[in-house]
Order: structure tokens, then C-alpha cells, then sequence
């Protein structure tokens, strides 16, 4: 099988290679070039710099198999940048990883390989496909520690179809076992934390510098009392602890962001608790499914049961058995039957009584 893998200098993709090569594919290595600076300067920090191709490069020299940078930095700066800055600017929690697999990385690999007459799409990923009953499932990886599922929840059948996830019965330990024992100089590399384009950056001074947010603003609690004024709501997310105003004994946080005055309202924890709301911009795997659901509401969060309701083809209001924190407008909501991945898109800010 002639097989395209997604290699982003990182220790997971490098084995990705390394283990269809052993198995006889025959593999064609591809980076994407997603981000360079005003000045064509490349990120210093993330997935995308310039050393990570560079070690991406090597590991193909390694294993002696072809390696191609493709550019798709217009695509990203489109899709993916601009989201970000204009999320914040509505008070919204982005997550610019799931945008980028939902609205760039996928679509191009796939275009790209059947460009190249490859049968697949290999990536580092840790998720699992399943064919059951004629459609193909995404699933939790084994490795449940590492399972990115949540961020590949865009991904329906008909794409599935091309794609596999080598690394989804391997734990990450394995994995720089194996890549150790490859010899390649990416099995001890640390795991990117930070957002490419951002880096280690303030994202507040990125969106600054992107797009003028300079609209002041006032700060209140939940009883309606001003207690501070900021400088725009980009500022602020909800759930947010830090850069609040003080003096009352016990935390506060950032329980709502109102776009249209400008204002911020933080509150208690409790304050945060939430049991219902609303999922849009909705992407099933297969069909839409009603029982044994849980959700999860930002990558790596706990599995919360729920029920739903579908409002519209691309909405669905989500009820939770329990109240839970941590539920912020703008992240993704993934909706799952066991390990298998349902459906998915992004928390709503409007509240139940919006709804009718």
C-alpha cells in the first residue's frame, strides 16, 4: 500500500513512518508549512518551526523514504489565525488545533494524496478507526492518557475511509521505544505545547497586533456591582482566575463576557456550574445517536453524561445528568457512546433560555 504520512517532526509521526515502512508500505513523508511571521520568519515555539522540519527531513533521510514541505500558510492564516483572533474578539474560548485538523489539515492531506496515488493518510494521531457493519468508526485510543480523539472529532466516515491511525493501540512509551530503537533522533524529543503561531508569546499582545480591540470596558460581579474596568474583552475568557480584581477573601472568575456592552462579570465557582447549553456548528461521524452519551467539553476533560436534543441539523442542546464546571463558549463539546466519537462542534455562548 502507497501510504502518505503526516509528519510533523515530532516523535509520533517519525514512528507513524517508521512502523508502515517495517510493515512493507511504501511511504512518502509530507510536512506542512502552516505559519511564518509578517517577515516570512518561521514560529520559534509549537509544532511548526523551522527546526521541526528539520528533523522531520532527517527522519525521512533515516528511514530513506520521500519528503516533501508543502505551503499552506494562506489556507492557515485564513482558517485557522483569523478564527482565533476573531473568537476572542466575539469573548470567545478558541481552540485554533481542533480549527486547523477541522479546517485545513485533513482536507489538504487527503486532496495531497490522492495528488501522489496513495491509498492512505497515516498520522501521528492517537485515535483508532473501526469498520463496523460497512462504515468506518473513530474511536478512543488504547492509550488513554494520550487520546486526541476529541481533536479529530470533524472527521466523518467518508474520511475515515482514507486515513489510519497507526499509534491508536500503542502507548506513548512504546512509541519512544520504538523510535529509540529506529535510531531516530526525535524518540526523547519533548511534546509542543504551545500554539504555533503564538508561541510563547502572550496570545493577548498576538490578537492586539492582529486586530485593534482597544474598546474599554467595565468589570462587575453578580450582585451588579461595578468593581473595575479593563481594556477590552479579549482579555478574558470564561473560567478565567487570573488579572481580576481582588480583595474578597476567596477566588473569583470570569462567569460571562457581554460582547455588545463590553462588559465582564465575575463571580464565585459556583458561579460556573452549568447543566445545559448548547453545541453547534455540528459534525456527526455516522448518524446522530440518543443514548449512553457522555461529552466532553475541552480536550482531556473528564467524561460528563448527558443527554441531547437536536434543535437543527447543525445544533443540539446538551443536558447534563450533573452540573459540571468548566463549560466556556468557543471550545468544542465532543459527544460519545463508550469510546466511540458521535458527534462534536462548538459550545454555543447563548444560554437555555435563548433557545425558546
Amino acid at each position: 500500500m502507497r501510504i502518505l504520512v503526516a509528519m510533523s517532526g515530532g516523535v509520533d509521526s517519525s514512528v507513524v513512518a517508521a512502523l508502515l515502512k517495517e510493515q512493507g508500505h511504501e511511504v512518502i513523508g509530507v510536512t506542512m508549512k502552516l505559519w511564518e511571521g509578517p517577515n516570512g520568519e518561521m514560529p520559534e515555539s509549537g509544532c511548526c518551526t523551522a527546526s521541526d522540519s528539520e528533523d522531520a527531513r532527517k527522519v525521512a533521510s533515516k528511514l530513506d523514504i520521500p519528503y516533501y514541505v508543502l505551503d499552506y500558510t494562506e489556507s492557515f492564516s485564513k482558517n485557522v489565525v483569523d478564527n482565533f483572533t476573531q473568537m476572542y474578539a466575539q469573548g470567545l474560548t478558541p481552540n485554533p488545533c481542533v480549527e486547523c485538523n477541522r479546517s485545513v489539515k485533513f482536507d489538504h492531506f487527503i486532496n495531497q494524496a490522492k495528488k501522489l496515488n496513495c491509498d492512505k493518510v497515516a498520522t501521528g494521531h492517537y485515535a483508532k478507526i473501526i469498520k463496523n457493519n460497512g462504515k468506518y468508526e473513530l474511536h478512543k485510543a488504547d492509550y488513554l492518557n494520550k487520546d486526541q480523539s476529541y481533536v479529530l472529532h470533524m472527521l466523518k466516515s467518508s474520511d475515515l475511509e482514507n486515513i489510519t491511525f497507526p499509534l491508536g493501540e500503542i502507548s506513548k512509551p512504546d512509541v519512544r521505544q520504538i523510535a529509540a530503537r529506529n535510531g531516530l533522533k526525535t524518540a526523547f524529543k519533548k511534546d509542543s505545547q504551545d500554539i504555533c503561531f503564538v508561541g510563547k508569546k502572550d496570545y493577548r499582545s498576538f490578537v492586539e497586533k492582529r486586530i485593534d480591540l482597544t474598546s474599554p470596558g467595565e468589570i462587575f460581579d453578580t450582585d451588579g456591582n461595578k468593581v473595575g474596568d479593563h481594556n477590552g474583552i479579549h482579555e478574558f475568557t470564561v473560567g478565567q482566575r487570573k488579572g481580576l480584581p481582588g480583595g474578597y477573601g476567596t477566588p473569583r472568575y470570569v462567569t460571562k463576557i457581554n460582547v455588545q456592552n463590553k462588559n465582564v462579570t465575575i463571580g464565585e465557582k459556583k458561579d460556573l456550574l452549568v447543566s445545559s447549553f448548547i453545541v453547534e456548528e455540528l459534525s456527526c461521524v455516522n448518524d446522530l445517536e440518543y443514548k449512553n452519551l457522555t461529552i466532553q467539553t475541552r480536550y482531556n476533560s473528564e467524561d460528563l453524561h448527558c443527554e441531547i436534543r437536536q434543535l437543527s441539523d447543525t445544533k443540539v442542546l446538551v443536558q447534563l445528568k450533573e452540573p459540571a464546571f468548566g463549560v466556556a463558549p468557543g471550545q468544542f463539546g465532543v459527544i460519545y457512546n463508550g469510546t466511540k466519537v458521535v458527534c462534536g462542534g462548538r459550545i454555543s455562548p447563548k444560554v437555555l433560555e435563548n433557545i425558546g
